[in-house]
């Protein structure tokens, strides 16, 4: 059973994991250094330890001991209880939530891995929000897409307000990061899917026509501002649209997401 730590200085080191949750830049550097991830809320801590996450600790409001008793019965980690003002000190903003864990990441698994059995993935390029990220990961969650790969410069799913936002989709769903961005595509052709661009090229087509009848498809989306690259514009199967109302060219990437993921679902 994990072993409730009454602190009450903000400048305690044990508090470590959690300090100025704010700052993206730092978190990334600590984060990575130290192999862990932050999980907030009560249903999101209780889904990564769930879904097998290691705790490293626990950081609660009083008011959350009785909801994680169980979670917390099951563990070897400290969790330590704060008052609410405390956590606001640590963490840099206010954890209306009053719960967090720290949890150690495990190591990705190879593509091949991830891929296999899937019918439905989703393919992120240079997504630099980590709120979009989190709810593409919801979307294809609820929409029964089996994977996620991401390029290398894609933002951290396992980044708290990603995880949050996400719903702890990303624990539930099988994701890596592709380890050759240039030939991402041709190799996922090459592996049996059929990749299906959201571009607004003008060969693009309808996005429930261009995945009507594929038995495997790997749905490939773009960065927010640009879009997609045009080696991976050019070098998916297939370019496709959302059609919309006159005056309005595209949609917001996670809004485009769960539209195409909509369409594919049923394809």
């Amino acid at each position: 059973m994990a072993d409730l730590v009454e602190i009450d200085d903000p400048g305690d080191p044990r508090l470590a994991d959690y300090r100025d949750l704010r700052d993206v830049e730092l978190r990334k550097n600590l984060e990575t250094e130290h192999g862990l991830f932050l999980a907030e809320g009560e249903k999101v801590v209780r889904r990564a330890v769930e879904a097998g996450f290691s705790a490293r600790s626990f950081l609660l409001a009083p008011r959350w001991l009785d909801g994680l008793a169980d979670v917390l019965a099951a563990s070897t980690a400290p969790c330590y209880v704060v008052t609410e003002a405390l956590a606001e000190q640590v963490t840099g903003f206010h954890v209306h939530r009053g719960a967090l864990a720290s949890l150690e990441r495990r190591e990705l698994p190879s593509v091949a891995d991830v891929l296999a059995g899937a019918r439905s993935v989703l393919v992120l390029e240079d997504l630099v929000d980590h709120t979009n990220v989190g709810a593409i990961f919801r979307c294809g969650a609820a929409l029964g897409f089996d994977a996620v790969l991401l390029a290398p410069r894609c933002a951290d799913p396992l980044y708290r307000r990603s995880v949050k936002v996400g719903m702890g989709a990303v624990f539930s769903t099988p994701w890596t990061r592709l380890p050759d961005w240039y030939d991402a595509l041709p190799t996922l052709s090459r592996a049996g899917f059929t990749t299906v661009a959201l571009t607004l090229a003008d060969d693009a087509t309808d996005i429930a026509s261009a995945v009507a009848g594929l038995d495997r498809v790997a749905l490939v989306l773009g960065s927010e501002g640009h879009g997609l690259s045009s080696r991976w514009e050019a070098t998916a199967d297939r370019r496709a649209v959302i059609p919309m109302a006159a005056g309005i060219d595209s949609l917001n990437v996670a809004a485009a997401a769960a539209v195409a993921c909509y369409v594919t679902a049923r394809r």
